[in-house]
This record gives structure tokens, sequence and C-alpha cells, in this order.
């Protein structure tokens, strides 16, 4: 009963533990490997784009870990993977990932504002 009202609150604790296990799985590459996926899981997290999601968030999260899991094996050079433009590859990376994002919820606010605004003008 309480897990279902901490869950109401906090959000699943089932995706907590996926996204905390595929954190680890980032955290246990090899280097450069590591620095590069770290460095890429930091920008998910602050970029506006980012799903508000929670599961497609995890699978998400869940396919970068795979990617980076699989580059460390191959051996493939980091450059291969995020091109010239690390951003360019992290913006599209999190665009391939449908659902509703952080941003379209401030988009939301900010219409409805002016939308406000505009009618206490217009009286």
């Amino acid at each position: 009963m309480a897990a279902k009202w901490i869950e109401a609150v906090t959000g699943s604790l089932e995706q907590k533990r996926q996204y905390k296990k595929d954190k680890a799985r980032l955290d246990g590459l090899p280097e450069p490997y590591a620095t590069a996926a770290k460095a890429l899981h930091r920008y998910f997290m602050n970029y506006g784009g980012i799903i508000t999601d929670g599961d497609t968030l995890i699978v998400m999260f869940g396919d970068f870990a795979d990617l980076w899991e699989r580059a460390a094996a191959d051996e493939t050079p980091v450059r291969d993977i995020v091109g010239d433009d690390p951003v360019e590859f992290a913006e599209t990376f999190a665009q391939a990932y449908g659902g509703r994002r952080w941003i379209d919820k401030e988009r939301d606010r900010l219409n409805k504002a002016i939308d406000g605004a505009e009618r206490v003008e217009g009286q």
C-alpha cells in the first residue's frame, strides 16, 4: 500500500531500478567509452528535449547503454559513434524516441500565459 503511494509521488520504483542498472553499465565501461557515455548522459539529463514518459526514457537509456557496451566490445573509435558533432548526435539520438518532452510542457505553459495576457489586454 505504501509503495503505491510512494510511486504516485516519485514515479515507478521499477523504472528507477532499471535506470540505476543502466547507469551502472555506463559506469562500468572501459575508457574512453565511459568518459564519452557519461558526458552524453549528462547532456541528456540537461537537454530540454528529453522525454517525460518514464517507460520510453528507460528504453532510451537501455539502448544507450547497449550502444556503448557494443562499441567497447568492438573497440569502435568514439568519433565513429558520435561523429564530428557530439551535440547533434545526442539530440538526434534523444529525438529518435517519441513521446512528450519537458519542453512541450513549457511550450504549453507559455502559450496559455500569452493567451491569458491577450484576454486581459482585450478587455
